[in-house]
């Protein structure tokens, strides 16, 4: 679906619920593409049609998409309506939307199915939190998980695995290198299959370590949540 191997790094930034249509025509203005790396930009899905680029590294991203196709599901949109819309990626499996709407490893399996079969790469979030970590479990949650919510059908030019360790996202604590370089090894071990997926890592990501974490060997780019909404922040993660 598509050729990873033409990009040095993959970033996506997840604005989550923030943004108006005057702080997309500013962040736009001030945006700097990457020549290197495949950049993706997920507003909330109202806004998708107000992110448009001639740039050949830039992307729109959606943050969700539905499990249905279509039919009477008031407030859904489906996988067909992001495509229409010239969505290349979306967000599925979340910590926030596993959390606050209960979004099940086999959502997120039918959502990625659905995705792949219009052509949109979903990236697939997984990560444990403080208590499983604590507990010194993140390896059989991270397990169950993948084996739970990657679909048979995904390969490494149509899906994307983003590590997102729950008890990072928005605190400010991240994990030393080494632990994230380990949990993505460990992923990519779990099927030979994996060895080739893009795996990207999230939580508290911002300018002042994305570069040691992108130097990673096993970390194929980044998931950014509130360092994306500053965009002169967001072009230093992606320069």
């Amino acid at each position: 679906m598509m050729n990873f191997d033409n990009f040095s790094s993959i970033f996506i930034a997840n604005w989550k619920l923030n943004g108006d249509i005057q702080f997309i025509k500013e962040y736009y203005q001030k945006l700097i593409p990457s020549n290197n790396n495949c950049v993706v930009v997920c507003p909330p899905n109202i806004f998708l049609h107000q992110l448009k680029t001639n740039n050949s590294n830039l992307f729109s991203g959606a943050q969700d998409v539905s499990i249905y196709n279509e039919g009477a599901y008031t407030g859904e949109i489906s996988a067909a309506m992001l495509n229409d819309n010239n969505i290349k990626f979306c967000i599925v499996g979340h910590s926030e939307r596993r959390q606050h709407f209960n979004e099940s490893n086999k959502a997120v399996n039918l959502k990625s199915i659905n995705l792949i079969k219009n052509k949109i790469i979903p990236v697939v979030c997984i990560g444990e939190t403080l208590e499983e970590k604590e507990k010194k479990i993140t390896k059989d949650v991270l397990l169950k998980q993948i084996n739970e919510s990657i679909p048979a059908i995904s390969n490494n030019q149509n899906t994307i695995i983003a590590y997102e360790p729950i008890w990072a996202i928005g605190t400010g604590l991240t994990p030393t290198l080494d632990d994230i370089d380990e949990v993505h090894s460990y992923i990519r071990n779990i099927d030979k299959k994996f060895n080739k997926f893009k795996i990207l890592y999230g939580g508290s990501v911002k300018s002042s370590n994305s570069a040691d974490i992108n130097q990673i060997k096993n970390v194929d780019g980044c998931l950014i949540g509130g360092a994306s909404l500053k965009v002169n922040e967001f072009n230093t993660i992606i320069s």
